[in-house]
């Protein structure tokens, strides 16, 4: 569940999802699931001229199994939230 409250603090930031067919996606982040499913807005294929069916594509959504890699913008990511997050589930894991 990391994860998942972790991606809901960069609705509405721009993000790169590359899938596992090598296809790279850019656009807004609309939401996520708890599969990690991803709905993007204002999407642009990152290498157009390899996927030109898919430039009149705006809006689109991504099932979470097929994505290989995610990229955010460094200034966009809390590294002190995510520190602390993954500090509070080591914590509570030890004391199961």
């Amino acid at each position: 569940m990391q994860f998942l409250s972790f991606f809901k603090t960069l609705i509405g930031k721009i993000i790169i999802v590359e899938l596992k067919n090598d296809l790279a996606l850019k656009g807004i982040l609309h939401s996520v699931d708890q599969y990690l499913n991803i709905k993007l807005n204002d999407m642009t294929v990152v290498d157009p001229e390899k996927y030109p069916h898919l430039v009149a594509v705006k809006n689109c959504f991504i099932r979470g199994s097929v994505v290989r890699y995610i990229q955010l913008p460094a200034k966009d990511v809390d590294t002190q939230l995510l520190q602390d997050s993954t500090r509070r589930a080591a914590q509570s894991e030890s004391k199961r």
